[in-house]
C-alpha cells in the first residue's frame, strides 16, 4: 500500500500475468464501495515473459472516512468466474482471524513508523516483521494505528548480495523470463554470459574491464575494499542487470517467489566459498521465514520510501571525483542505471506517482519489444537510463499536520569543484531553496532525511580528519556538517522567520539508534529539532566499537564540553535522550528494530521508541506524562517570547 489519501488509492503489486480487478472499500459502520480497477486506474508494464507490475491509482468517487478501519480486497475472477479475495490469492497478507487486509486513514501524521537498512543476509532479526507484531495487537483499533510507514533508505542491498540470495535472484529471473540485456565495456557481452561466468559468484569484481580510468572505480565500487574504521563494503557479488535487481525486489518484499523457485541449489565454487554460501544460507533461511509477517505490514499502512547509497551502490555520489569515475566507464554507468530504473518501478513510483507518466511511457515502450532472446534492445534500455541519471523529481511531499517532506540527499549533491575528492554536499543550493519553499508557513514538518542531520560528533571529527587525509570514500564520509556550503544553507532554513518552529528529523543510514533535542541560539524566534534516528531495520553496528565511539563522544563533546564551539553546532544547544535500558550510560543504541514516533497537536515528540526485533521490550529515548506535555505547552511559548 502506497499513497492514501481520501479521494486517492494508491497500490502497487507484482503478477505473473495482466490482471483485473474489483477494488472492494469496506469503512467500518459506512457502506461498501465496488470499484473496477481498469486501464484508466491500473496500469501495467511487463518486466518479463510472467512478471507485470501494476501499478494502481484509484481515484475513489466517495472520499474515504478518516480515523476509521476500512476493510479492503481485490477480487479476482478465476477461470470458473469465481471471485476470490486477497485471503485467497495472498494468505500471508491477512492476519489471523480476518477475512481481509484493512487500513486507517489518520487525519494528522502523528504516529509514525520508520527505518532503514534492510539486508537479507545480516544475522539479526527483521525490524519490518517486529512492525507487523505492532500492527497485530492493534488491528481492531483504529486510534492505534501509526499514520504511515517511512523507509528512509537501502530498502536493497544492491552491492552487498550474499551468495544464495544471487543464486535466488538467478533462479527467478529464469522461473519468469526476467528481460536480459546487452552490455557495453564488459568482459561479458550479455546478461547470460553474466550468470553462467565462473567469476558470477564472489568474484564479479574480476568482470570490471582493465581500463586505466576506472582503476578508481573497480578499487572503491567493486573491489570489496575492508573498511577497517566503521563497514565493510563486500562487493563480491555485486548486482548489475535490471533483471537482477528487480528480482531482488521481489524477492525481499514477498515470500511468493521464494515458494515459486524452491530450494536454491549451490554453483560450483571453491572450498573457501562453499563455506561461505552455507554461512550465508542459513541466515536467508530466517529472513525469509519472518518475510511474510514484512510483507503484511506493508499491506497494512501506507508505505513510503527514499534511496540512499545501498540501493544503488556504496558511497553512491559520495565525491564529484567519485561521480567522474564511476559515471565515466559505460559498464559502471549501466549497473547503477539498472538500479535507478529498478528503483523508479518499484519505490519511486508509489511516492509520487504524478511525475512518473513519461517515465513509464518509455519503459513500456522498451518492454513491449524484447529481441528474439528475451533481451531489452540497447538504445532504448540506454536513453531511460539516461533519462533517471538527470531526473529531478525524486523528493516528495505530504501536506498533512504535520507536513511531511522527503528530501532526495543523492541525486542532487552541491559538488566541492575545488577539491573532487572531498565530500559533497548532500543537497545542493538549489534543492535547499526548494525545501526551503516548501516549509514556508508551515507551523511544523516532519523531515525525512536517509543520513542524520545531527549526527555523533566524535564520528563526523574522525570523518573530517579521513577526508583531510585524502580518505573520504574509506569511512563513508557523508554527513551534513561535511560540506560548507550544505551545512550553512541547513541552519539559515531553520533560522527563516517563516520556516517551522518544530522540527522533525527522521533518519536511519548509520546502523545504530539514538534521538537528540536540538535548539537553535537565536533571540528571536529559536526553532525547536528534534533528531531522531532509527537503523537498522536488519543491521547494526560493530558492538565493542560503537560502545568505544559512544562513550568517547561523551568524554569529548558533551553538551557542556568547550569543543562543541569549535564545530559548526556553536550555535545550537544540542541534548542527547537517554534509552531507558542502558547499561553504562550510552546514547546510542545498538540492534535492529523499527522505530516508532508520536507527535503532540503542535508537531513535538511525546514518544520515541526503538522496538528490538529479537524480541527484547522496546527501547525507550522519550515519554512525556500529560503533566509534563501540558507544562511543556505553556512554558514553550513563554521562553519564545
Amino acid at each position: 500500500m502506497r499513497r492514501l489519501e481520501p479521494g486517492r488509492l494508491v497500490l502497487w503489486l507484482v503478477g505473473s500475468t495482466p490482471l483485473s480487478f474489483t477494488l472492494v472499500l469496506e469503512p467500518h459502520g459506512g457502506n461498501q464501495q465496488r470499484l473496477a480497477v481498469d486501464e484508466d486506474s491500473c496500469r501495467i508494464i511487463p518486466i518479463g515473459r510472467d512478471a507485470h507490475i501494476h501499478f494502481i491509482d484509484v481515484t475513489l468517487p466517495k472520499p474515504l472516512p478518516q480515523d476509521t478501519l476500512i476493510d479492503y480486497d481485490l477480487l479476482l475472477t478465476d477461470v470458473e468466474g469465481v471471485e476470490q479475495g486477497i485471503a485467497a490469492w495472498a494468505p500471508h497478507l491477512v492476519h489471523d482471524g480476518a477475512a481481509m487486509p484493512n487500513m486507517v486513514l489518520r487525519s494528522r501524521s502523528d504516529n509514525i513508523l520508520y527505518g532503514s537498512c534492510r539486508k537479507p543476509h545480516h544475522p539479526s532479526h527483521d525490524g519490518l516483521a517486529r512492525g507487523d507484531d505492532l500492527i497485530a495487537g492493534h488491528v481492531d483499533q483504529a486510534g492505534e494505528r501509526p499514520s504511515m510507514l517511512l523507509l528512509a533508505g537501502d530498502q536493497v542491498y544492491a552491492d552487498d548480495v550474499a551468495g544464495p540470495m544471487l543464486g535466488a535472484t538467478h533462479a527467478l529471473i529464469e522461473r519468469l523470463g526476467l528481460f536480459g540485456e546487452c552490455v557495453e565495456g564488459a568482459v561479458v557481452a550479455d546478461s547470460d554470459e553474466l550468470y553462467a561466468h565462473p567469476d558470477g559468484y564472489y568474484g564479479r569484481q574480476r568482470l570490471l574491464p582493465a581500463h586505466k580510468s576506472s582503476e578508481a572505480l573497480r578499487e572503491k565500487f567493486f573491489g570489496g575494499v575492508e573498511k577497517p574504521i566503521f563497514t565493510t563494503a563486500n562487493a563480491d557479488n555485486h548486482l548489475m542487470t535490471l533483471g537482477e535487481v528487480l528480482a531482488m525486489y521481489l524477492l525481499v518484499w514477498s515470500p511468493v517467489p521464494w515458494q515459486v523457485i524452491g530450494e536454491i541449489a549451490m554453483p560450483q565454487l571453491d572450498p573457501k566459498h562453499q563455506e561461505r554460501w552455507h554461512e550465508e544460507a542459513g541466515i536467508i533461511h530466517g529472513f525469509c521465514d519472518e518475510l511474510p509477517r514484512a510483507a503484511r505490514l506493508m499491506a497494512h499502512v501506507q508505505t513510503l520510501m527514499i534511496f540512499d547509497d545501498h540501493d544503488v551502490t556504496d558511497d553512491w555520489n559520495l565525491s564529484y571525483k567519485w561521480e567522474k569515475t564511476a559515471y565515466g566507464h559505460p559498464f559502471s554507468r549501466r549497473i547503477m542505471g539498472n538500479a535507478l530504473v529498478a528503483y523508479m518501478l518499484c519505490q519511486g513510483w508509489g511516492n509520487r506517482p504524478d511525475v512518473f507518466g513519461e517515465v513509464l511511457d518509455d519503459m513500456a515502450a522498451m518492454a513491449a519489444r524484447p529481441d528474439s532472446r528475451n533481451r531489452l534492445e540497447p538504445e532504448p534500455h540506454g536513453a531511460l537510463i539516461e533519462r533517471l541519471l538527470t531526473f529531478r523529481q525524486w523528493d516528495y511531499m505530504l501536506r498533512t499536520q504535520p507536513a511531511v517532506i522527503v528530501l532526495d540527499t543523492r541525486t542532487r549533491r552541491w559538488r566541492n569543484q575545488r577539491r573532487p575528492s572531498h565530500p559533497s554536499g548532500l543537497m545542493d543550493w538549489e534543492s535547499l531553496t526548494e525545501f526551503q519553499h516548501e516549509l514556508i508557513d508551515e507551523t511544523a514538518a516532519v523531515i525525512v532525511s536517509a543520513a542524520p542531520m545531527f549526527g555523533v560528533k566524535l564520528i563526523e571529527v574522525v570523518q573530517k580528519i579521513a577526508t583531510l587525509m585524502g580518505q573520504a570514500l574509506t569511512v563513508d564520509a557523508e554527513n551534513w556538517m561535511a560540506h560548507r556550503g550544505a551545512a550553512r544553507s541547513l541552519l539559515n532554513i531553520f533560522r527563516h522567520s517563516r520556516t517551522p518552529g518544530n522540527y522533525v528529523i527522521l533518519s536511519g543510514d548509520v546502523h545504530y539508534s539514538f534521538a537528540y533535542d536540538v535548539e537553535v541560539r537565536d533571540d528571536t524566534r529559536p526553532p525547536h529539532i528534534w533528531q531522531i534516528t532509527s537503523s537498522g531495520f536488519k543491521n547494526e553496528f560493530p558492538e565493542d566499537l560503537l560502545n568505544w565511539l559512544d562513550r568517547l563522544n561523551r568524554w569529548l563533546y558533551s553538551p557542556r564540553s568547550p569543543l562543541n564551539w569549535f564545530t559548526k553546532r556553536r550555535a545550537m544547544s544540542i541534548t542527547p535522550h537517554l534509552p531507558d535500558q542502558r547499561k553504562h550510560g550510552e546514547r546510542l543504541w545498538n540492534g535492529s528494530g523499527i522505530g516508532q514516533v508520536w507527535l503532540d497537536a503542535k508537531g513535538r515528540p511525546e514518544r520515541i521508541v526503538q522496538h528490538n526485533a529479537d524480541g527484547r521490550p522496546s527501547t525507550q529515548f522519550l515519554k512525556l506524562g500529560e503533566e509534563k506535555a501540558a507544562e511543556r505547552a505553556v512554558e514553550q511559548p513563554k521562553k519564545a517570547a
